[in-house]
Formats: structure tokens, C-alpha cells, sequence
């Protein structure tokens, strides 16, 4: 398995590819935009996009998603049942699916939105907005803000240590990093 990753230069949300390392069927998170460097990686690499994993219904997760779907016949995986006007299959907290032949965790983190997801592929979890390196993701209350910090703890930082995390935003980072240096995450945190 390979993982490839895209910042574009519009829109700042981290994309990801994950595929087998000879090329094929692959899929994709989070096509926040889709340029000319995103497709060139894609192609580079012959890879057919075949899956896209949604961590969430906000325009600077999905913004790319109609071009993609211009080019690539995939199937999109969400928390809603529509995603930028396209039918999407929702993914239910603990299920494991095949996405383009890869499995695939899904882990329901709630706090940033209603429909956010978590993917866990292999040795690598996608957070979306939910956990970027050194933060937590925004909420609309503090009693969201509770929930999601508490959904963090226990579906994903009970996880192993060397589990690497890549974010919608920011460098990726690892379970380990975030338990010792996140400080949204310390207080009250002594039982890891």
C-alpha cells in the first residue's frame, strides 16, 4: 500500500491517496480541490480513482469533488447521504468497508460536525478537522467541544502509538505525539 498526499495552493485542505504501490485502483480523501497537480499525482502514479472517503460536508473538503467525478467513476463514502449534490453511501461508526479493494475503519468522532467521520486505512488514520497535530478541531459549544475531546480519547488515542494521523490541515502527526504534546488533550487525560 502506498500513500500519497497533495496541500494544494487554493483551499488548504490536505488530500489523500492511498493505492497499491504498482498503481490501479485507488482511493481518495478528502478532494478539496482538484488542480492540475492533484491530477498529475494521480496519473503520474496510474492510479484509477475508484472510492472517496468524505470526512466532512464542508466546502473545503469536498470543493474538488464534482471535477473528480468528471474524470473518475468513484463511489463517495460519508456521514450524509448526499455530498455536494452527489449520492454518497453512509458509514456507520465500527463498520469496516472495501473502498477501490481497501479496507477501511470507520470511527464517528462527534464535536466538529454532524456528519464527520474518521477512516482508519492500514497505518493510517485520516482526522479530518476532528484532530490535527498539536489541536483539536472547532465545535459550536463547549458541550460539543466535551464530546468531540471525549470521542478523541477513546476511539483514537487508545489506538497504537505509531499509528500516524493525517489531518485535513497542518503535517501529519502520531497517536504518541498528540497523547504527550496536544494540550487539548491533557487535562484530565492521565489514564493513557
Amino acid at each position: 500500500m502506498r500513500l500519497l498526499s497533495h496541500f494544494p495552493a487554493i483551499g488548504i485542505s490536505n488530500t489523500y491517496i492511498v493505492g497499491p504501490i504498482e498503481g490501479g485502483d485507488a482511493l481518495l480523501v478528502d478532494p478539496g480541490n482538484f488542480d492540475v497537480a492533484l491530477l498529475e499525482l494521480i496519473e503520474d502514479n496510474r492510479y484509477d480513482i475508484r472510492a472517496v472517503l468524505v470526512s466532512h460536508d464542508h466546502k473545503n473538503h469536498i470543493d474538488g469533488l464534482r471535477t473528480l467525478l468528471k474524470i473518475y467513476k468513484a463511489e463517495i463514502f460519508a456521514g450524509a447521504d448526499h455530498v455536494a449534490g452527489f449520492p454518497a453511501q453512509v458509514v456507520e461508526d465500527g463498520t469496516r468497508i472495501k473502498a477501490a479493494g481497501i479496507e477501511v475503519e470507520i470511527l464517528n468522532v462527534k464535536g466538529h460536525s454532524s456528519d464527520s467521520r474518521v477512516y482508519r486505512v492500514g497505518p493510517y488514520m485520516f482526522t479530518g478537522d476532528i484532530l490535527s497535530a498539536g489541536r483539536v478541531g472547532t465545535s459550536t459549544s463547549s458541550h460539543s467541544r466535551e464530546l468531540m475531546i471525549q470521542s478523541i480519547r477513546e476511539k483514537i488515542l487508545t489506538r497504537k502509538e505509531d499509528l500516524l494521523i493525517l489531518p485535513g490541515h497542518g503535517p501529519p502527526t502520531t497517536i504518541e505525539a498528540e497523547k504527550r504534546w496536544n494540550p487539548e488533550l491533557q487535562y484530565g487525560s492521565k489514564n493513557f
